[in-house]
């Protein structure tokens, strides 16, 4: 493989019931939340777009606390078939939300919201959590082998499917060898072997898929930088957010998947984006 690869709880989105789609998704709150947002006045609505090798319950313990603090929260099923299905599938998600959103991704989810937030005004801030956020005409398996340090190239298995068209398209999976020292060395053996048995793959020609718009460049960003993640090389991480002039956090010691190993400091970065552009 000459580009070394990167990389539910599925919410039903309605097109055309968006008042019956706010009331499914209205979390419960606490009384002190409910006064907080009345006082406060309306609250934008988060997405969290997860990345590859993974699905949207990897956001559970941020959506807790986003809850509990009265965020209307919806995490999507990323499809992972790649930018030209997952990109406009998640900006129909988008669209289909009134009033201000703030966008996250992590990993490959990145640049799923890099592209899907283009063009929609109700966006107003992105959060790439140890994420990729490509420039236009970038492709994520060149980008990736820019810096050193990933384990991602030698840790996949790739599984051949067919596509709707009846092309042949590949899977790619992270090995249950592999899986917890490249994508989540900070967490218990017990929850890395649960997160390798029910991972979603993604297809191969992600790596390869241009990037077709760059929405950090006209939205305002946040950017958590994973100081021990063996999935995107942290110094990769850096060169995005500097580029994107993101405010940036640093989590000492952190894996691939800081909103799970540390979803405090995840929470936190959602925050002070929500603050800088109410």
């Amino acid at each position: 493989m000459s580009a070394r690869p990167t990389f539910t709880r599925r919410r039903a989105i309605a097109t055309g019931a968006a008042a019956a789609t706010a009331t499914l998704l209205t979390p419960a709150v606490s009384s002190a939340a409910a006064a907080d947002q009345s006082t406060s006045g309306a609250k934008p609505t988060i997405v969290l777009v997860h990345g590859g090798f993974a699905d949207a319950s990897g956001w559970n313990d941020v959506i807790s606390k986003l809850q509990y603090k009265g965020y209307e929260t919806i995490a999507p099923a990323n499809p992972l078939r790649g930018l030209p299905t997952d990109a406009p599938y998640i900006a129909s998600v988008l669209a289909s939300i009134s009033g201000p959103i703030v966008l996250v991704g992590h990993s490959y989810g990145g640049a799923v919201i890099t592209n899907a937030a283009a063009g929609n005004p109700n966006v107003k801030a992105l959060v790439f959590i140890a994420a990729f956020a490509p420039d236009k005409g970038e492709q994520l398996g060149v980008l990736l082998n820019t810096y050193p340090g990933s384990l991602i190239g030698d840790s996949v298995q790739g599984v051949p499917f067919t596509n709707p068209d009846g092309s042949a398209g590949t899977d790619l999976y992270l090995r249950a060898d592999a899986f917890r020292s490249a994508f989540a060395a900070d967490l218990p053996l017990a929850t890395t072997r649960l997160m390798q048995a029910t991972q979603r793959p993604f297809s191969a020609s992600s790596l390869t898929d241009v990037t077709q718009a760059a929405a950090w460049r006209t939205i305002p960003s946040w950017g958590m930088v994973a100081t021990e993640d063996k999935a995107i090389p942290p110094a990769l991480e850096r060169f995005f957010y500097k580029r994107a002039n993101s405010h940036v956090v640093e989590v000492s010691g952190a894996s691939h998947v800081p909103m799970i190993s540390h979803p405090a400091a995840t929470t936190r970065l959602i925050e002070s984006a929500v603050r800088a552009t109410a």
